[in-house]
């Protein structure tokens, strides 16, 4: 095998999936895609959003089951199987919520699967591992982070879940195990209010009082540089939202910044257009995720040992 192809998140796109597939040169063997000399290795986030749920799964599972692709769980999943998961058992209640905001979240995965498929599946998510540490190559979903790496390895043994009674920890709000997969499956954040700076509104239209932490800049130590505010960031009130101070951040909020020199490919943060330095990608840091289900491209990084990010090894479909 001469290199892996890391792809970004996919949420539901099937028919974009195929087209990056083949152009990647994957070709169906035995019923699943596959190259004579290369791995794909998906970030998670393959559910919600899309029109094509069902389809996606087949596709992916398939690749992992043969041997052609890894993949790691993103967020998407993780939620899905709370979403799954009555605890206690009869109670009626779940890990996750059945609320209004997570059924719309979940909506399309609901509404494109059997119960039984839903079932099956979330019995899968369970069994992804949180990342894939390859030697000369690492992929995660949204954050690569050791202190919370050897959390998760305490707690559950290895970089994976087990059973459900850790599905349960890893769910209990303010544990330190819901705190280390909070930081891999939606990267860390740092809080904008508790330094008397208002609330922002995200793509969802989401009111947040923290933003995401920009861990993989190692040359930011200032709130405007390691905060992660978008320009289509807006106020509560739909204005624009202002320029974050120019001022220090502590050396526990920098503690997430990567610092090693071996490539990390994640997904997660919806960019969008074509890659850009420093915004999309660093030396040693790659985000594969280029908002497929709204209106981007499905994106990979063709990676074969390089130890350094190359810009001309990103590959979008179409």
């Amino acid at each position: 095998m001469r290199g892996y192809d890391i792809i970004g998140d996919i949420h539901g796109c099937a028919s974009a999936l195929r087209t990056l597939l083949t152009e990647l040169g994957y070709q169906r063997e035995s019923g699943a895609f596959a190259h004579p000399e290369r791995q794909a290795i998906f970030v998670g986030d393959l559910v919600d959003r899309g029109s094509e749920q069902l389809r996606v799964l087949e596709i992916v599972k398939g690749m992992v089951d043969v041997g052609s692709a890894q993949i790691v769980m993103g967020n998407h999943e993780f939620n899905a199987i709370g979403y799954a998961t009555e605890h206690p058992p009869g109670s009626g209640r779940h890990l996750r919520e059945h609320s209004d905001k997570n059924n719309r979240q979940h909506r399309q995965f609901l509404d494109q699967l059997t119960a039984d498929q839903r079932a099956y599946y979330a019995q899968w998510f369970m069994t992804l591992p949180l990342w894939l540490d390859l030697g000369a190559v690492r992929v995660v979903h949204a954050c690569w982070h050791e202190a919370s790496m050897k959390m998760v390895e305490r707690q559950l043994g290895s970089n994976r879940f087990g059973n459900v009674d850790q599905i349960v920890a890893a769910s209990a709000r303010g544990s330190e195990l819901y705190q280390a997969i909070e930081v891999l499956l939606k990267g860390p954040e740092i809080s904008l209010t508790a330094r008397r700076i208002p609330p922002f509104r995200d793509k969802d239209d989401h009111l947040r009082g923290a933003a995401r932490i920009r861990w993989w800049d190692d040359e930011a130590t200032t709130l405007r540089q390691i905060a992660e505010i978008a320009d289509t960031f807006t106020a509560a009130d739909g204005t624009p939202y202002p320029r974050l101070p120019d001022v220090e951040v502590t050396p526990a909020e920098r503690s997430y910044t990567y610092t090693q020199r071996i490539p990390v490919l994640y997904g997660h943060y919806w960019r969008k257009g074509t890659p850009q330095y420093a915004r999309d990608w660093t030396n040693h840091c790659a985000c594969v995720d280029f908002s497929a289900a709204k209106g981007g491209k499905l994106t990979a990084y063709r990676w074969s040992g390089e130890s350094t990010i190359q810009a001309e090894n990103y590959w979008q479909s179409g």
